[in-house]
C-alpha cells in the first residue's frame, strides 16, 4: 500500500518583521451646533469645502477609482445630524435645547509621510474640525512581505522536522504549504498590525491634538505546512 507506514505531521508557524509604514489614515469629524437644521448643515459644508481647498492646495484629490496611490486623498464617507437633548433633573427626560448639530467624518490618507507637520497645520488651523483617529498601515505588496513569509514557511518546515525528529522519523516531502485556515481553523493568514490613536481632541492645537509621527507596523505571516514522515515509532 503506498505510503503505509508513514506519518502526516501538521503544523503552523509565524514569522514577522517591523517596517516603516507606507501611508497614514486620519479620520476628522467637521461638527457644527446651531439653532436650525439648516444652519448646522450650512456650517458643515463649508467648514467642509474650506478643508478640502487646503488639501488640495497640497496637491490632494478627492478618493475615486482613479486615485490610485495618490500621495494625499480624502473622502467624505459619512454624515449625521440630530436636535440636541440635555438631562434635565427635575423631570429625569432628556429635554430639547433648541440646537442641532451636524457633522461628516472625513477620511485622508497620506503618503508623503516626510511632510505630514503640513498636514497638521490644515488639521489645526479649522474651528470644528476634530481628529477622531489616526492609524498606520502597509501595503499588501510592501516589499519586506516575501521574506517575511519566507521565514514562515522556514519556520513551519523546522518545527515539523522538530516533531519528526521526536518520533525517530524523517522527514520525506512536503505534502501542502498553504495560507493559515486552508488546512484547517479560521486563523488570517498574514495581517499587518498597526498602531492606532484614537480620541475627540481639539481643532486648535492642545494636549488631545496628534503629532503625526510615523510609527512602525509589524508584518506578521502565518503558514501551515503538511509533511510526509517515515521511520515514524512511539517513543519510550
Amino acid at each position: 500500500m503506498e505510503n503505509a507506514g508513514s506519518l502526516l505531521v501538521s503544523v503552523r508557524a509565524d514569522a514577522r518583521q517591523m517596517v516603516g509604514p507606507d501611508y497614514l489614515e486620519v479620520t476628522v469629524m467637521i461638527g457644527h451646533t446651531a439653532g436650525s437644521r439648516a444652519e448646522a448643515v450650512r456650517m458643515v459644508a463649508a467648514t467642509e469645502d474650506r478643508l478640502t481647498a487646503d488639501l488640495a492646495a497640497l496637491g490632494g484629490v478627492p478618493l475615486d477609482q482613479g486615485a490610485g496611490r495618490h500621495p494625499l486623498t480624502w473622502l467624505a464617507h459619512s454624515s449625521s445630524i440630530h436636535e440636541e437633548r440635555r438631562h434635565d433633573k427635575e423631570t429625569g427626560r432628556a429635554e430639547l435645547t433648541g440646537q442641532v448639530s451636524a457633522s461628516v467624518a472625513v477620511r485622508i490618507a497620506a503618503r508623503e509621510l516626510d511632510a505630514l507637520h503640513t498636514l497638521t497645520a490644515v488639521l489645526m488651523a479649522h474651528p470644528g474640525v476634530n481628529v477622531h483617529s489616526v492609524s498606520w498601515h502597509a501595503d499588501w505588496d510592501n516589499p519586506a512581505w516575501p521574506g517575511v513569509r519566507a521565514r514562515a514557511i522556514q519556520a513551519a518546515i523546522g518545527k515539523a522536522r522538530d516533531y519528526a525528529t521526536a518520533l525517530g522519523a524523517t522527514i520525506e516531502q512536503i505534502e501542502h504549504i498553504a495560507d493559515a485556515g486552508l488546512l484547517g481553523g479560521d486563523r488570517a493568514s498574514y495581517e499587518s498590525r498597526q498602531v492606532l490613536w484614537s480620541a475627540r481632541a481639539a481643532s486648535r492645537g492642545g494636549p488631545e491634538t496628534p503629532a503625526l509621527n510615523p510609527a512602525p507596523i509589524d508584518l506578521i505571516a502565518t503558514i501551515e505546512a503538511r509533511v510526509r514522515c517515515t521511520g515514524a515509532s512511539l517513543p519510550e
